[in-house]
């Protein structure tokens, strides 16, 4: 089984839904890229065939048949329009479930089943919850229950936080059993997925384009490199700059003995050249110690009185 969108859109516009192409088919897993809150179930709606495109066609197979779209898509967990409300008990979920498909929906019927498939514990939680990988695994069990289905819608599953490789495993083994998958993401699992080289992600309408947005990081390390280059010495920032240098007061230390030098000459020389009043005045001592000899020698009284 092929499923096609040609130019599928929805809303005046493409307000709802902008146009777009994608296909999925048994054995095979894809994911398409659908942001805002509305879109998701918009998308999920059209390739299910429970809702007409504005613009464009939805095959099966090659036929536009929406009939047998809806009887062989199963929509899964699209918000507003086929999730679970989260207060539900799992149990409660599951009894509804099993009731669609023409089974014993009983709530030992619903434990019985959760049970089997490795969950009896989480009967009695509310789906909210529950673990996100394990709410994808226990809704598209669920779902395959129905006769004639073929493939299954996932809506929004990174909605519930938890590393997209979980559920995307999940919905590669429904791929493996031969069912049509096709997940609805936003941008960021959808570039998750592209990087996990492992888990061999495709785009079910091409490529991934916000992944381009590692360009921008390495284009300004080019330019920071750029302008580290172009720094010189006078625009280094401060604690990077040389350390500055001692002032060269050599000269002004060989200058400073010398003038010392000549002060201490001037002193010396005042000191030993006495002025001329000193000079005066010794000379007229001598001249009165002469007289005062004469005086002495010539005198008798004062030999006298000796």
């Amino acid at each position: 089984m092929r499923v096609t969108l040609h130019d599928v859109s929805k809303g005046k516009g493409g307000q709802a839904l902008p146009t777009m192409s994608l296909e999925f088919h048994s054995g095979a897993v894809r994911f398409a890229l659908a942001e805002t809150e509305q879109r998701p179930s918009v998308l999920g709606l059209i390739a299910s065939g429970r809702m007409k495109p504005d613009t464009g066609r939805v095959t099966i197979d090659g036929t536009a048949n929406n009939r047998m779209l809806r009887r062989t898509i199963a929509l899964v967990d699209a918000p507003d329009v086929s999730d679970p409300h989260a207060d539900i008990t799992l149990a409660g979920v599951v009894g509804e479930e099993l009731m669609f498909a023409g089974v014993g929906a009983t709530p030992l019927h619903a434990r019985r089943w959760l049970s089997q498939l490795g969950f009896g514990e989480l009967a009695g939680v509310p789906i909210g919850n529950v673990d996100p990988a394990a709410r994808v695994r226990i809704l598209c069990e669920l779902a395959i229950l129905r006769k004639g289905t073929e493939g299954i819608v996932l809506v929004s599953p990174d909605r519930h936080g938890g590393s997209p490789d979980g559920w995307w495993r999940i919905a590669s083994e429904f791929a493996d059993r031969g069912y049509a998958m096709l997940v609805i993401i936003g941008g960021s699992a959808a570039v998750a997925l592209e990087r996990m080289h492992e888990l061999e992600a495709i785009n079910a309408s091409g490529p991934v384009e916000p992944l381009v947005l590692d360009a921008p990081a390495a284009d300004s390390a080019d330019e920071s490199a750029d302008d580290s280059d172009d720094v010189d010495d006078e625009d280094a920032p401060a604690h990077v700059s040389a350390p500055p240098e001692e002032p060269d007061d050599s000269d002004d230390r060989a200058d400073a003995p010398r003038a010392d030098t000549e002060h201490a000459g001037d002193a010396s020389d005042d000191l030993e050249s006495p002025s001329p009043e000193t000079d005066d005045a010794d000379s007229d001592d001598d001249a009165q110690a002469a007289d005062d000899t004469d005086t002495d020698t010539h005198t008798p009284r004062n030999g006298a009185e000796r």
